[in-house]
């Protein structure tokens, strides 16, 4: 068990792509992986995702589609300005509009697409293409 939760659910959901499983059991559950997950999900990168209520916690079981080829979490989380995403894009995504990173603003956790657009700047929190 590593001491992020977010890295932890990023390299489950990595690993359950690449072996081919349909479906991935993540614990422990937070509001910012509720949040990521949801995100990634608008973005058809993975599908519907349930919480249910276990003995030890809530488990968070999800469809995995087949669309993740990469994700991982951002290690220091960078301080990003509207201006500097894109030297965040070069480091993290493989090519131009290709993937995206989730990024933790005052006005919630978005996209760093929705960032720009929004004018608004934050924390970096993960990638995925």
């Amino acid at each position: 068990m590593l001491n992020d939760p977010l890295a932890n659910v990023m390299s489950e959901i990595l690993n359950n792509e690449l072996i081919g499983r349909q479906e991935c059991i993540i614990k422990p559950v937070s509001k910012i992986i509720k949040e990521v997950l949801r995100v990634m999900k608008d973005h058809h990168y993975v599908g519907d995702f349930k919480e249910t209520e276990g003995s030890s916690g809530n488990i968070i079981s999800l469809a995995l589609i087949g669309n993740v080829n990469k994700c991982g979490v951002v290690k220091p989380r960078y301080m990003v300005k509207n201006r500097e995403f894109e030297k965040f894009e070069r480091r993290y995504l493989p090519a131009k509009d290709v993937g995206l990173l989730i990024v933790s603003t005052p006005k919630g956790i978005m996209t760093h697409y929705e960032a720009k657009s929004k004018k608004i700047g934050g924390r970096l929190l993960a990638y995925c293409y």
